[in-house]
């Protein structure tokens, strides 16, 4: 089975902090919404005013697949003040906000230069190689290991999870029907191959650790990817 080399073209990270965004640049237009998310999620700033002091949530790993908005900026700094280490990505290749990807990754005390936020790998628009490249460093602390909790909107991370330990070496990784299988099947299948010949109880480690709060039932990984197909444009007579 090939590998495809993703290497996107996004911001790079100049600093210790792992990230992947489309441009730091845009961190002052996503911190001054993200300040006026803040007033429209009071449950969230009050945990922060409460709980703040007494870090609940300190050396707990936090990673999350979820839209990558503004109010999700708030969950995330919210997790932050109450003492996790987060990493996120977003669930849906179209629903990041750059600025706001920008911005939790700058950090309220940072700079573009100079990083101090979370570790984010997210922006609008990516291929379907790039997403799952995105959920992969999302689950995957630079130590090797991976969450304590997984909050993952749609359950993606959960299926990449689930078959990299089921497949478990590369040599038990099924063949690519491309007559049969959608083709964002393919790209979950290579990205697994290369992590298992990388690393091949990478998938064990990070099972065995993990435990998720997922809002939907993970789709099945032989059903139709088409979830993420750009919807036709209508037209009413005469236009």
């Amino acid at each position: 089975m090939s590998d495809i080399a993703v290497m996107p073209e996004q911001e790079a990270n100049v600093s210790r902090l792992e990230y992947k965004v489309k441009d730091l640049a845009l961190s002052e237009w996503g911190r001054n919404e993200i300040r006026l998310a803040e007033h429209e999620m009071p449950g969230l700033m009050a945990a922060r005013a409460e709980y703040g002091p007494e870090q609940p949530l300190a050396g707990l790993k936090v990673a999350g697949s979820l839209h990558m908005t503004v109010q999700t900026a708030v969950l995330i700094e919210t997790l932050m003040d109450l003492g996790a280490d987060v990493r996120w990505a977003s669930c849906n290749i179209f629903s990041t906000q750059d600025h706001a990807a920008a911005a939790v990754v700058v950090g309220r005390e940072g700079t573009p230069e100079n990083p101090s936020g979370a570790s984010v790998f997210a922006w609008k628009e990516e291929t379907l190689e790039e997403y799952w490249w995105c959920t992969d460093q999302m689950i995957t602390w630079p130590d090797g290991s991976g969450p304590d909790l997984l909050v993952d909107d749609g359950g993606d991370a959960t299926l990449l999870i689930h078959k990299g330990v089921e497949f478990a070496v590369p040599e038990g990784i099924p063949d690519f029907d491309p007559k049969n299988d959608p083709e964002e099947w393919q790209v979950i299948l290579q990205l697994i191959h290369r992590t298992l010949s990388e690393d091949p109880g990478k998938w064990e480690r990070i099972a065995s650790s993990v435990s998720q709060e997922c809002p939907r039932k993970p789709q099945p990984a032989s059903k139709d990817f088409t979830r993420w197909k750009k919807p036709a444009l209508s037209s009413s007579p005469g236009n």
